[in-house]
């Protein structure tokens, strides 16, 4: 996939110095102007950024099945990596799904949050029965379903077509993979160019937020951390427990990820600290063999914290706006949040952030406004994305390296 490098540092800046002049304007001459002429801007870079999440998180989910599909093939060992990954992050969405709604209630959001960053309330929405929510899964015209940005059956659709893609001859095959793979890579262009302008478009969404709330926005912004934070720190406590499955010792496994982990927080890129990850197993004594084949292809399919942090964000945004969290609801999170994250592989945090928590807020009926302001602070809960990813990695290695001992 095309690499993007994104004004992130810039975009931080622009919120805060929306978030101040809005508060600054608040209730003062200027606030209708400003208002008349921010609201247009952040609205039309807001709709620029949504309509490239159905047709980019298509390409990465077919290509990311057809990838899977293909290493699978490969041999027993890469079987039982891949299961071991999909038992890791179906753990880690499931824990997120009961432990984000728990953390809220004994940390409640500030008082002033949802009028900081939803600046209308939501809606009830009907609550599905199961029936009704099974039937969901299928839609009977997909392109109706995009259309609606039926999120759900959208992402069951293109699972199964990449599926089926693997069944068809090697010559089908790769021209439909390539097909999807050069749209992913067009999506990723259009999606580089709108974040581009993100310093202008969250200037312009934090300025009306300030109008609205004065100084309420930066104490929703710093729970709104913490709490994402905190989900990926549970991650990345979680690689400690399953190294001492592995038969390492809390002490010895901290020892051998000193290094990996200060290159993870220095460079928030867990491709970036693939060699210290490789030189951390060396030092915990694994396999070569194991640790050059299951390293690489965790950096490119595995994001533990990936469905537990997303997950997290949408139920945050649920909770901040009143949107009712049924069980029909939190299911269609979990499972939207657990199938994209293949579609989040090898990002940068604010691509990823559009194309995994845009879907699974869409799925459960939140709104994605707030999203918009969420994502110029995403490089702080990034350095612990980074952190707990590439602490999972040598941990997963050092799980699978055990049992291909044993056997």
């Amino acid at each position: 996939m095309t690499q993007i490098k994104l004004p992130a540092g810039w975009t931080f800046i622009a919120l805060i110095a929306g978030l101040a002049l809005g508060w600054a304007l608040l209730g003062t001459s200027a606030e209708t102007g400003a208002a008349a002429v921010s609201g247009p801007i952040g609205s039309l870079w807001l709709r620029a950024l949504q309509m490239t999440i159905v047709p980019l998180v298509a390409a990465l989910l077919v290509t990311g099945i057809a990838q899977m599909i293909a290493t699978a093939r490969a041999g027993a060992i890469a079987r039982r990596t891949l299961l071991t990954f999909f038992s890791v992050l179906a753990a880690g969405t499931v824990f997120a799904a009961f432990a984000t709604p728990a953390l809220l209630d004994v940390f409640p959001i500030p008082g002033q949050a949802a009028a900081a960053l939803a600046a209308e309330p939501v809606e009830a929405q009907p609550v599905p029965g199961l029936g009704a929510f099974v039937e969901s899964l299928v839609a009977d015209n997909v392109i109706a379903a995009a259309a609606e940005t039926a999120m759900l059956p959208l992402v069951v659709f293109f699972v199964a077509l990449g599926v089926a893609l693997t069944r068809l001859s090697d010559a089908q095959r790769d021209q439909m993979v390539g097909l999807f793979e050069a749209l992913g890579n067009a999506m990723l262009v259009i999606i580089g160019w709108v974040l581009w302008l993100a310093p202008v478009g969250v200037f312009a969404l934090a300025l009306n937020v300030g109008l609205a709330s004065g100084g309420g926005a930066f104490a929703a912004l710093g729970h709104y951390i913490l709490v994402v934070a905190g989900l990926g720190f549970v991650v990345f406590l979680a690689g400690y427990v399953l190294a001492a499955f592995a038969g390492h010792g809390p002490v010895r496994f901290a020892r051998a990820m000193l290094p990996s982990q200060a290159v993870a927080i220095s460079t928030q890129s867990s491709l970036a600290s693939l060699p210290a990850m490789l030189q951390s197993c060396r030092a915990l004594g694994l396999r070569e063999t194991t640790a050059d084949f299951v390293l690489p292809l965790a950096v490119a399919l595995f994001r533990a914290t990936g469905p537990v942090m997303n997950l997290g964000v949408a139920i945050y945004v649920a909770h901040l706006v009143g949107v009712e969290l049924t069980p029909s609801v939190i299911a269609a999170g979990v499972a939207v949040a657990l199938l994209t994250t293949i579609a989040s592989v090898s990002l940068p945090g604010a691509i990823s952030f559009v194309t995994a928590i845009g879907p699974i807020a869409i799925a459960m009926g939140v709104p994605v406004e707030p999203l918009a302001l969420l994502v110029a602070v995403e490089m702080l809960p990034d350095i612990m994305r980074t952190l707990g990813n590439v602490t999972l990695d040598v941990a997963v290695t050092s799980l699978v390296d055990r049992r291909a001992e044993e056997r």
